[in-house]
């Protein structure tokens, strides 16, 4: 390693370090994504927790899915949050509802408990989804904005692993202990820590600013003062562009939205967090271990549920690793193709196995085809949605471009898992299969000719390639 290359790790080590702090909160949420998969399985059955006794799939369809109603909810507070008391304050708060509604499933008696909980979990995820991009991308340097930003699903498919393994194979009371600590350890640490230095500049804290630009860079006195007044001047021309005006530059107006990079930005930030859902990955995983049971793997539900979260945790763990190399525009066309691939291969074999004919000998395709399909997604599409939209969004847009798109995003994904099992029912697995495809498909096209490409680019360059 050269001095060069360890002296950018040493400037960027508390970068690092925070972005570890709040992705343990990623991780929780993670956990609440993946505790659906093996608890539905549980509530369901004789053997059920519950004191009220074991629920219909009905109310297994709203367990899983009321999760993102509210994380709709928590988007929209967090977005007027966020613009008001920064990004530090707002992440401590979450800490809230992610410990009340764990210590709901801990003590349910009955399923309007796991209903409360579920809408705070989603709550907790919808403000997490907000906050964090934002506070990571303005904490990053641009060499480094693009392994931060792509450890946010990371941390969240851990998170999804650690679900399935403790609901597999524990007491249903670990699950929420595990997530209660947690939160409460990732409370404690991010305390210490200051506001992101584009917020203090927005407060005209220019002080402030300066000494949070010294911390997340591990710049130290004078020696480091020209590289300060660099970055000083980058936040300025970030926030001021080429009008004199401040005040008028930064405040929202609807040409904003309808012109120039604003309007292209949007765009592409809602075709991406549309697509998060629409890929059907998502929605799929809230039910992994019923899909492998009706598709006749021969491993059992549950294990079938492990290995796909190990394969899905692969899967991001090579986006973080090359979405700084080969960029974010191939990664997604890598990603929503090899989707398109892999789902007609599952689509293919569950519309033969329906059709009566014999399957026995390749059942290892569902497990193989699943797991593709989850490994490759993870490469882009689950993974790096959040990170461009954090990338190209101008700044006047950022608070309301990433709100609404998140806003797409939740109510999308309340979409796919409360009525997939109506839409496979009314399509058969195999046909909502290849309805997935042809979206990913349409998706490719749609970023190979109009998405630009953002890797170790400058805001200002990013701006003048949405032009």
């Amino acid at each position: 390693m050269t001095k060069q290359s360890i002296g950018h790790e040493q400037s960027a080590k508390y970068q690092y370090f925070a972005a570890l702090v709040v992705n343990i909160f990623l991780m929780c949420y993670g956990v609440t994504c993946g505790w659906a998969s093996p608890s539905i399985i549980l509530l369901m059955s004789d053997e059920t927790p519950l004191p009220s006794g074991k629920i219909t799939m009905d109310e297994a369809s709203y367990v899983a899915s009321l999760i993102c109603i509210g994380g709709l909810i928590g988007n929209i507070v967090f977005g007027f949050i966020t613009n008001k008391f920064g990004r530090k304050i707002p992440l401590l708060f979450l800490t809230l509802p992610a410990i009340i509604s764990w210590t709901l499933i801990w003590f349910a008696q009955n399923v309007y408990y796991l209903y409360a909980a579920r809408l705070l979990n989603g709550f907790f995820g919808g403000g997490i989804y907000t906050i964090v991009p934002l506070f990571l991308s303005e904490i990053a340097v641009d060499r480094v904005r693009g392994v931060l930003g792509s450890t946010l699903v990371l941390s969240g498919n851990i998170g999804i692993l650690i679900a399935f393994t403790l609901g597999n194979y524990f007491d249903f009371t670990i699950t929420p202990k595990f997530v209660i600590a947690s939160a409460a350890l990732c409370f404690v640490l991010l305390f210490s820590f200051p506001e992101t230095p584009l917020f203090l500049m927005k407060q005209n804290k220019i002080s402030e600013a300066e000494k949070s630009i010294r911390f997340y860079q591990n710049l130290k006195g004078d020696t480091d003062y020209e590289v300060l007044q660099t970055e000083m001047n980058k936040l300025r021309s970030s926030l001021e562009g080429n009008s004199p005006n401040k005040t008028t530059n930064n405040s929202l107006k609807c040409s904003d939205l309808m012109t120039g990079s604003g309007k292209k930005a949007m765009i592409i930030g809602i075709v991406l967090a549309a697509l998060n859902q629409l890929c059907g990955c998502f929605a799929m995983l809230q039910y992994t271990a019923n899909i492998f049971k009706e598709a006749g793997s021969n491993m059992s539900p549950n294990m079938s549920a492990i290995v796909v979260g190990v394969i899905q945790l692969l899967g991001s763990y090579v986006a973080s690793a090359l979405v700084d190399r080969a960029g974010r525009k191939f990664l997604f066309a890598v990603s929503t193709i090899g989707i398109a691939c892999g789902s007609i291969t599952l689509g293919v074999y569950m519309m033969l196995k329906t059709s009566g004919y014999d399957v026995e000998s390749v059942n290892w395709i569902p497990i193989v085809s699943f797991s593709f399909v989850i490994f490759i997604a993870s490469w882009a599409v689950l993974t790096l949605p959040f990170l461009v939209i954090s990338e190209i969004l101008p700044e006047k847009l950022k608070n309301f471009g990433t709100s609404f798109c998140m806003a797409i995003l939740w109510s999308s994904s309340y979409a796919m898992i409360k009525y997939l099992p109506l839409l496979t029912d009314t399509f058969g697995f195999h046909g909502t299969l290849f309805i997935f495809s042809a979206v990913c498909l349409a998706s490719a096209i749609f970023i190979i000719f109009y998405m630009p490409e953002t890797k170790g680019k400058s805001y200002e360059e990013i701006m003048n390639l949405l032009q």
